[in-house]
């Protein structure tokens, strides 16, 4: 009786302390999942920062590909002002050349109505006639001219303007201001903004300045002399800050 007694303490499989079997397997596979759970929890954290990363590079992608976007669709309507501009011009002055020489004809109309004297036209009303179709014929030429673009310059008694009139030489006129066309040996055309022919003029000489050249010299005098003003009166508030 007293063998067949076993100890409570003991078991069969030597286990001590009354645990189990099942019950240490149990606590070693908590034990080995408590220390492999960091490394479960930073796999996701990482693959976060990777998706992050990669989000940035999309983005900064994203912004460069717009930029070039913008910069060829800025490029494209610059282009097409440009052709629309070129085209505008070779439309409008296409016909130089052939309106250069054609205004020769209008000079030749003018020689004609100016060779005839006016007391001629009272005795001969023929001539009269025949002057008043010549002009008619002018007139109409000039239309056409006109129509195309080409128009007339006549800068009688205008300021000689170099860019636009060719001075064939001076005459001494103290009656107008110095530099005043006085006569027109030959007029000048314009084709949009640009000179066609100049003309050919005679300019005044010995007269009193033009007017707007004066007005042009007061107004830059009176501005030359501005600034000299707040220059002066800074200079009591330079002194009395060196003071400070």
């Amino acid at each position: 009786m007293a063998e067949e007694t076993k100890k409570p303490s003991q078991t069969d499989n030597g286990a001590t302390n009354g645990r189990s079997p099942d019950v240490s397997t149990a606590a070693e596979e908590m034990a080995e999942g408590a220390q492999s759970a960091p490394g479960k929890e930073g796999a996701p954290l990482e693959d976060v920062s990777a998706l992050a990363t990669k989000l940035d590079e999309l983005n900064a992608q994203k912004a460069d590909l717009t930029d070039r976007l913008v910069r060829a669709h800025a490029e494209i309507q610059n282009l097409h002002k440009r052709l629309e501009r070129e085209r505008e011009e070779t439309s409008k002055y296409a016909i130089a050349k052939f309106a250069r020489d054609t205004v020769a004809v209008a000079d030749n109309f003018e020689r004609a109505i100016l060779s005839v004297p006016e007391e001629a036209l009272s005795d001969n009303p023929v001539l009269k006639s025949l002057l008043d179709g010549v002009t008619m014929t002018e007139r109409e030429f000039l239309n056409v001219l006109e129509k195309h673009g080409v128009v007339r310059v006549d800068p009688k008694g205008e300021p000689f303007d170099p860019h636009k009139h060719q001075a064939m030489m001076e005459q001494e006129d103290t009656s107008v201001p110095a530099g005043t066309v006085l006569q027109v040996f030959q007029q000048g055309y314009m084709i949009g903004d640009r000179v066609l022919r100049p003309a050919m003029v005679v300019v005044a000489k010995g007269g009193p300045k033009a007017a707007p050249a004066s007005v042009e010299a007061t107004q830059r005098s009176g501005t030359s002399d501005q600034p000299e003003g707040p220059a002066n009166e800074a200079s009591p508030s330079d002194e009395d800050e060196s003071d400070r």
